[in-house]
């Protein structure tokens, strides 16, 4: 009788230990205890200047009809990406700074591991598309309209978001599909891949193994193309008589260089530091998750005349003629 007692005892243990976890406590950014409020208030502002910055661009370019090209159709896709963006972490990071509210239910975990996955790859997808859209404007100026159509534009940009989907999706299953059945607390200040799966009470070696893939070729295979049409593009430019002709294709390009150095800059770093990768992820997360979204639409409106302009019409209500 004494066995069978135990028994049960174990099997009761068991079952209550894989209980199904709904919910996760973020324990938010490490070592920031007793600066909840300036960093409250530096996120919220970089926040709101995000949604602004991102919401003017795409309203102009919408409003002008001048602006109905290829580069700002692309733009305008950016624009999109880095309003969902900028909104996965910061809400819920700001609630955690200001009234410490720090649970997630495993439907909002899931989400931000799904849109953190599908809109950082479509926004490596499109760099890499607007690359290429430079690279005809520059290497094929003549032929430029004839090969980036409408229907190529819409193509290219349905792929970029197609794609990111099936490979946001992909990550996301194999994550929960895991047991959770010990701690709920994650060490991080959102539901990424790495920081869940550790919770796991299972093998996580599959789920690393494809993130590490997935994560590592997204980008590795974007940023080679990316290099490869600026390497055509420097050629070209180089092969230009005119100064006035090589400054202008100059120009048409340093935004997209600019921001394209942002997104992949902070990742560069912490790939080619391994030493540093422990202390340099949160804060590479932290520039990638609120600044960058932010900083993209002021760098686009500072270097082009055709974005001011529109910007400038838009608050004057109105409406510019081609």
């Amino acid at each position: 009788m004494g066995n069978v007692s135990h028994k049960r005892n174990e099997s009761s243990v068991g079952r209550v230990n894989h209980t199904v976890v709904t919910l996760f406590i973020l324990l938010g950014i490490p070592n920031t205890d007793g600066l909840q409020t300036i960093l409250f208030v530096t996120f919220l502002d970089f926040y709101l200047c995000t949604l602004l910055g991102n919401l003017l661009i795409f309203s102009a370019i919408l409003a002008d009809a001048c602006l109905h090209a290829p580069m700002y159709f692309f733009l305008c896709n950016l624009s999109i990406v880095d309003l969902g963006f900028s909104s996965i972490s910061t809400p819920k990071l700001l609630a955690n700074l200001w009234a410490k509210s720090r649970t997630i239910l495993l439907g909002g975990c899931m989400s931000q591991v799904f849109f953190y996955h599908f809109l950082g790859s479509t926004e490596c997808l499109l760099f890499t598309v607007m690359a290429y859209d430079r690279y005809v404007a520059i290497c094929h100026p003549l032929r430029y309209l004839l090969i980036m159509n409408r229907r190529v534009c819409a193509l290219l940009a349905a792929g970029t978001w197609i794609t990111s989907s099936f490979h946001a999706t992909i990550l996301t299953s194999l994550t929960f599909t895991l047991p959770y059945c010990g701690s709920n607390v994650v060490d991080y200040f959102f539901c990424d891949i790495f920081p869940v799966v550790k919770l796991a009470c299972a093998d996580t070696y599959i789920i690393e193994t494809v993130t590490f893939t997935n994560t590592g070729m997204v980008p590795t295979t974007c940023f080679l193309l990316i290099l490869a049409s600026y390497v055509r593009i420097v050629y070209s430019v180089l092969k230009i008589n005119s100064a006035e002709g090589r400054r202008k294709a100059a120009s048409t390009c340093a935004s997209h260089l600019a921001v394209v150095t942002l997104f992949f800059g902070p990742c560069a770093l912490v790939c080619t530091q391994p030493q540093l990768s422990k202390v340099l992820v949160t804060p590479v997360q932290i520039f990638g998750n609120v600044v960058t979204p932010m900083l993209n639409p002021a760098i686009y409106t500072l270097r082009n005349k055709e974005v001011k302009a529109a910007l400038r019409l838009l608050r004057r209500g109105q409406m510019p003629a081609c």
